[in-house]
């Protein structure tokens, strides 16, 4: 397993419960080479086993968040087999499934234009925050590509009339048509971003049990694709062990003695 120290095109800081994951290839407009994929997954499992972190925040440094497959990689792609190409994309639906699937709420923090797989990412996060500049689009089919992996996760979140337009137009949209779709949650003015964002998962980290946010993640990534019998079975299922955790008899006893709790 990578250490911190060891990520060359990442790095992986934790402060007051708070860990950031910042993308560190501007010069490439952090493109998702086979390194940075492999660094990004390794990265959140740190923060997913690291007992100091409570919230994660993604972020990338230069002024693309990222603009998806790095041109010399899709170049040796021409090259691949099969079988080879099916491992590649096996590993980037693992990260995109990890940070889906995350225990941790994962917090986008966009700075630049999020593009192809780089939208992907933003797409997989919990909850976004951008800029008003940024351009969010899948582009694939305009080089003769398809948005495979992109597409499962984009109908979940935007719908499929919406995913439509974007994955078959490759159009670029705005920040704010992407708040529209709810894809992006808040927009924030270029110098307010990081402070906002630090503010909003920070009160996260204060207001939020850990427990029962790990609990909501799992039943969101369930429920979608279950029949409304099924899914209520599961969520009260979900209801009636999360009544048995530590935390929710915490809460409960904090709230009916009129105590403010901080998590």
């Amino acid at each position: 397993v990578i250490t911190p120290k060891a990520m060359k095109l990442i790095t992986y800081e934790v402060h007051e419960r708070i860990g950031t994951i910042t993308l560190n290839r501007p010069d490439k407009r952090n493109a998702l080479s086979p390194s940075l994929v492999m660094e990004l997954d390794q990265a959140f499992d740190l923060a997913e086993r690291d007992e100091n972190v409570k919230v994660i925040i993604l972020q990338a440094n230069g002024e693309t968040f990222c603009a998806g497959a790095d041109l010399a990689y899709l170049q040796e792609l021409q090259q691949f087999s099969y079988e080879q190409n099916l491992e590649d994309s096996m590993r980037l639906k693992s990260l995109y499934e990890k940070i889906f699937r995350l225990k941790k709420i994962v917090i986008a923090q966009i700075q630049g234009h999020a593009l192809a797989g780089g939208c992907g990412l933003a797409t997989v996060c919990d909850i976004v925050f951008s800029v008003s500049e940024a351009k969010f689009g899948y582009t694939e089919v305009k080089i003769g590509f398809i948005p495979a992996l992109v597409m499962v996760f984009l109908v979940r979140k935007i719908g499929e009339q919406r995913a439509r337009f974007m994955l078959l137009s490759g159009e670029l949209i705005s920040a704010e048509a992407a708040q529209q779709y709810g894809l992006v949650h808040q927009l924030c003015p270029t110098n307010d971003l990081k402070s906002v964002v630090r503010a909003f998962a920070a009160k996260i980290a204060r207001q939020a049990s850990a427990q029962s946010l790990e609990l909501t993640k799992s039943l969101l990534a369930q429920i979608q694709s279950r029949s409304l019998e099924d899914g209520l079975a599961l969520a009260a299922s979900a209801n009636a062990h999360a009544r048995a955790t530590d935390d929710c008899k915490k809460g409960i006893a904090a709230f009916l003695s009129k105590q403010e709790l901080t998590w």
